[in-house]
């Protein structure tokens, strides 16, 4: 019924969807790997050490300069000069993971940041190491006021799985562009993968108004 209704076929559909499955993957991967480095980022650019900070720094100012784009042409174009092969799945994951990581990590470090100085000046005075001191009394505190960027963040990054397409990658997009070679019907296409997207980033965009409401962290 509803391939009749929007003139698709079965088949083109089926070929949506799985497409749909790999937006997911896509996105899934880049905001739980680019989670993890992303908080080994923040913590870097916090750390007592100069080096450290300044490395973190300089990962940061370069991912964030850099689009997404070109980040993932260097990946699957230009690993391959040096003798490593890149298949599409590899450098679009990576090039995600990369991206994310940059932007949650400055997300988080912000967050550790505006935890008020008397807290940690308070764990200090408890003699507590400092890994004790970020677990125990920093991180609950920055974790209330990073839940609605983080949500919201989340719906940039299946945003950007699109451009995955450029390089063969096989999620939603490239599979549009495919079925619309195919049926020469640009604007029912797309406007079908606009709606699709649209159904993966209304409920984050949702969710994050939700929390930055409930938590009101700019009043508390």
């Amino acid at each position: 019924m509803i391939p009749s209704l929007l003139g698709i076929s079965p088949a083109h559909w089926a070929a949506l969807l799985a497409g749909l499955k790999w937006t997911v993957f896509l996105s899934a991967v880049g905001f739980l790997a680019g989670g993890l480095v992303g908080f080994a980022v923040a913590l870097s650019r916090i750390s007592d050490s100069l080096i450290i900070r300044g490395l973190a720094a300089v990962y940061v100012n370069l991912i964030q300069g850099t689009p997404l784009l070109v980040l993932m042409f260097v990946l699957y174009f230009g690993l391959p000069v040096f003798g490593f092969d890149m298949p599409p799945l590899a450098a679009a994951c990576i090039a995600m993971t990369l991206f994310s990581a940059a932007y949650l990590g400055e997300i988080w470090r912000g967050c550790l940041q505006s935890v008020p100085r008397t807290q940690w000046e308070a764990a200090d005075c408890l003699a507590l190491a400092r890994w004790e001191r970020m677990l125990l009394v920093i991180l609950p505190q920055a974790l209330r006021i990073a839940v609605p960027p983080t949500v919201g963040f989340m719906v940039q990054i299946v945003k950007n799985t699109s451009v995955a397409s450029v390089i063969g990658m096989a999620e939603m997009t490239y599979i549009g562009k495919l079925i619309n070679n195919a049926t020469f019907q640009p604007f029912r296409i797309y406007l079908i993968i606009a709606g699709l997207y649209f159904l993966l980033c209304y409920p984050l965009s949702w969710l994050s108004r939700r929390l930055e409401r409930k938590l009101n962290v700019a009043h508390r």
